[in-house]
């Protein structure tokens, strides 16, 4: 497979005019209609085989747990099949034009948090997969993402074809907006969530409020009675089996390296407990050194192991427990989360950073407006990175949207996808070579829908293997 091609970028001193021209003229190498085609190679990879490479470095016996979530339905099983997404991503037209990706941007990793100033945002949040590469393949999974969700809710193929469009024409409006703004006001560029609620009215305005209020509750104090319990006279998390446990003994795990295997360790509970200790003490050196102070305040309590996401699931994962009196009322949750070579590094060439806890934290500062105070990382057998549990966020739950609703919400997703390209790429390159018509737009709609027939595709390969016996899963929810 060819290594995927970019284009020289612009000198410092073009102007805005000639960077919109040149994006212009990458028309004629990448027409805009070519994205919109799509047809599964006849040598493409079989995709249960992908998701068996990609569980190799994974928690075993939560293996099964990620293939039960991805069972339940096209739309689960795009979101854990990011692998299998990259792999037929590489063989797709790009215009050549780089920036930081998020490399998995369907509908589930957008929502809402707090930022350090306490205003809620709306963004991308998920930079598992973030690398430079081509923008067109998150604009490319965002789409697809429309359309197997949009199937699912029961919606019409003509509603699922306007969603995607009208997503894209947001992605281009947006984006032609930054390409007229200084660096530093697309640096700064707020998605204001009051302004949008005031156009949304009735039972979509109720629903979107309730959210907002339950997220100003979702912090590590207001979480705090449901996460840990007293023992003994002490404060720890609670056990909730299979998701959220202490583990006793593990079986002898690879390690690993900036994604190579290192050898094997069998981890007790006590080691396991002093290692990430060991790991929090070299992770606060990646903090700002006000972030730093702050988190001296508190003093280490527990550490249990904790099951995420879709994708996610089988990677480690932990929940440590600060407190910053011992009185329980000044609690900090932090998730530790393996971080693990990107699925694209395979199509876009290796991460500069050599922790791929890093390549995380510093493409999500890259790509987000604002990124929590505690976001930092560092390693324990396997690269990880470090964020609050839980600081405001909040997320839709897409099943249960009406059509409108669902319509609103993919354009605020496109809007984020939009502002987090802007800031490493060149808005007005992009601007360029996306026009004012719907040309790019519709091609996009022509891919997702073909797409999303390659997912439900692949989602019955998942079935009938599960039936078949040649992969375990266990669904949990």
């Amino acid at each position: 497979m060819a290594a995927v091609q970019f284009v020289t970028s612009m000198p410092v001193t073009a102007t805005r005019a000639e960077r919109h021209a040149a994006g212009k003229d990458l028309r004629s190498k990448t027409p805009r209609t070519s994205h919109g085609a799509w047809a599964a190679a006849a040598d493409r990879p079989d995709p249960i085989r992908l998701l068996e490479q990609s569980n190799r470095t994974r928690v075993p016996e939560l293996v099964p747990i990620r293939y039960g979530r991805m069972s339940l339905s096209p739309f689960t099983f795009l979101r854990g099949a990011a692998i299998i997404m990259a792999s037929d991503l590489a063989d797709t037209p790009i215009s050549g034009l780089r920036m930081q990706i998020c490399g998995d941007a369907h509908l589930s990793n957008y929502g809402g948090f707090a930022t350090p100033e306490r205003i809620l945002d709306f963004d991308v949040n998920d930079f598992d997969e973030t690398l430079p590469g081509p923008w067109e393949w998150d604009i490319k999974r965002l789409a697809a993402s429309i359309v197997v969700a949009g199937r699912q809710n029961a919606y019409t193929a003509q509603d699922n074809h306007q969603a995607v469009v009208d997503s894209i024409r947001e992605y281009q409006t947006s984006m032609r907006s930054l390409a007229q703004m200084g660096r530093l006001d697309v640096w700064y560029q707020h998605i204001d969530l009051e302004e949008i609620l005031g156009i949304v009215k009735g039972k979509e305005l109720k629903r979107i409020r309730k959210q907002e209020h339950k997220a100003a509750h979702h912090t590590s104090e207001g979480v705090f009675p449901k996460l840990a319990e007293v023992v003994d006279g002490h404060y720890q998390i609670k056990d909730e089996p299979p998701l959220i446990v202490h583990v006793a003994e593990q079986a002898p795990i690879k390690t690993k390296h900036n994604g190579k295997a290192k050898g094997a360790a069998t981890i007790t509970a006590q080691d396991e407990h002093e290692q990430i200790k060991g790991a929090l003490a070299a992770y606060s050196a990646t903090l700002p050194e006000a972030c730093r102070q702050l988190l001296s305040k508190y003093r280490f309590v527990d550490v249990a192991r904790k099951v995420v996401g879709v994708g996610s699931v089988g990677t480690r994962c932990w929940v440590a427990l600060f407190m910053a009196g011992g009185d329980g009322d000044d609690p900090l949750f932090l998730q530790i989360k393996e971080a693990d070579a990107s699925t694209l590094e395979r199509y876009l060439g290796a991460s500069a950073n050599a922790n791929h806890g890093e390549r995380v934290v510093q493409g999500q500062r890259l790509m987000q407006e604002a990124s929590d105070i505690f976001l930092g990382w560092t390693h324990v057998n396997v690269d990880l990175y470090v964020r609050q549990l839980r600081d405001m966020k909040w997320s839709v739950d897409i099943e249960t949207m009406t059509r409108h609703e669902f319509e609103q919400y993919t354009r605020l997703c496109a809007m984020a996808l939009a502002r987090a390209h802007a800031r490493t790429g060149d808005p007005a390159m992009i601007s360029g070579y996306l026009g004012s018509n719907d040309i790019f737009a519709e091609a996009i709609a022509l891919f997702a829908e073909a797409y999303a027939d390659q997912t439900e595709r692949d989602h019955a390969a998942l079935l009938a293997a599960i039936k078949d016996g040649r992969v375990q899963a266990e669904v949990d929810v």
